[in-house]
């Protein structure tokens, strides 16, 4: 099972190969191919540029090194990954179904790889891999992935959704999914009361990812789908987290949030306003790029019946080229009663990540609710301290 985590920019994810890594696997392949060439594997891995390498980059370079010191015929080499792959479980070991992608795309290898890669998904993840198949042959391998969506294996399920996602991060795009995703929705069908729920958060995930090209599709879809199963309706909630943020009408109404001045009420008129006094508050004001904050937030909610409320905060995170990009935060999701005093706080560290770098600059901080902006306040953002 693999889960991709944000790591501080301190560890980055390429140090999974550093140590003794290359030597302890060589010396493990050696036990199903007793030739392999255990130095020369580590040299041509470590050749040139290897600690300038990112993950994705090291894992390509032990799958080259793989295919000059496995034997040179393709399912000869298949078998001897075999004899070791349960063995090599997680992350570190993409450069499994890696291999299948670099040298196990001839239309004659076509089952095997299959094979192979519903194999080494259930160590590792064979999701990147699946997609250069998906942009050569996207109705065969569509035929493929619904045949894996019926596996009595969780990780081979989940590789039938993950592998599909018009968006997927650090893999290769499928603009034909993004352009048109009716493809993949009998596939989502069939998953989505999967009782796995590694399974369930895949066509969440999915879902997410073609709402963001085609929210009609997701919405309707989740007209469609709600009330018929719990399990579904988790993954519809999920799936719908980014048409939520964006306050899409008809999903707020599908999802029972209470409707606000921007949406139209039963009789067309814009609806009276959630709160009726918001202020937000940064402490400190001004901090370095690694501090951090706390917000809050105090809210008077308008008189009447009980409002179902998503309360988020904004960070217009300053970028490279000097412009601002939001992103939102979950504060609370729940019911409150009619004319209640709502206050609220969040610790937020200003802190690089894998997934984000911090530019200093003045910081434009927003209150949300139901996809309304209540309020709002800055923070001046400076560079970090020096050690």
């Amino acid at each position: 099972m693999i889960i991709l985590e944000e790591l501080t920019m301190a560890e980055p994810l390429k140090a999974l190969y550093d140590g003794l890594f290359i030597e302890n696997f060589g010396v493990l392949v050696r036990t199903a191919l007793p030739t392999f060439d255990l130095a020369g594997f580590a040299a041509a891995v470590r050749a040139g540029e290897w600690e300038e390498l990112a993950l994705k980059a090291r894992s390509r370079r032990i799958t080259e090194a793989l295919g000059v010191f496995l034997p040179s015929d393709y399912e000869a080499a298949l078998d001897v990954l075999m004899q070791i792959d349960s063995q090599c479980r997680g992350l570190p070991y993409i450069f499994f179904p890696d291999f299948v992608e670099v040298y196990g795309m001839a239309p004659e290898h076509f089952d095997r790889s299959m094979k192979a890669l519903a194999r080494f998904t259930r160590y590792s993840t064979g999701e990147f891999a699946v997609r250069p198949f998906l942009l050569a042959e996207p109705e065969r391998m569509m035929r493929q992935m619904l045949v894996w969506a019926d596996d009595e294996d969780e990780h081979v399920r989940r590789l039938a959704s993950e592998g599909t996602r018009p968006r997927l991060p650090w893999a290769q795009a499928l603009p034909m999914f993004k352009r048109d995703p009716q493809p993949i929705l009998p596939l989502l069908d069939k998953l989505k009361a999967d009782p796995s729920l590694y399974v369930r958060k895949s066509v969440a995930n999915n879902l997410n990812d073609i709402a963001k090209d085609h929210p009609n599709v997701v919405v309707s879809l989740a007209q469609q789908w709600s009330g018929d199963n719990p399990l579904t309706d988790w993954i519809i909630r999920r799936g719908c987290r980014t048409l939520v943020k964006q306050a899409n009408p008809a999903l707020m109404e599908l999802f029972g949030y209470a409707a606000g001045e921007s949406e139209a009420g039963e009789n067309g008129e814009s609806g009276a306003s959630l709160t009726v006094h918001a202020e937000l508050r940064a402490v400190p004001e001004a901090l370095h790029i690694g501090d951090e904050a706390r917000f809050s937030c105090v809210m008077k909610l308008r008189d009447g019946d009980a409002l179902k409320l998503r309360i988020e905060y904004g960070i217009d995170f300053i970028k490279a080229s000097g412009k601002p990009s939001q992103k939102r935060f979950l504060l609370s999701d729940r019911e409150y009663g009619g004319g209640a005093e709502v206050t609220l706080s969040r610790v937020h560290r200003f802190a690089d990540l894998t997934t984000r770098k911090h530019y200093p600059g003045l910081h434009r901080i927003t209150l949300w609710v139901n996809g309304v902006q209540a309020a709002e306040t800055e923070l001046k953002l400076e560079e970090a301290r020096s050690k």
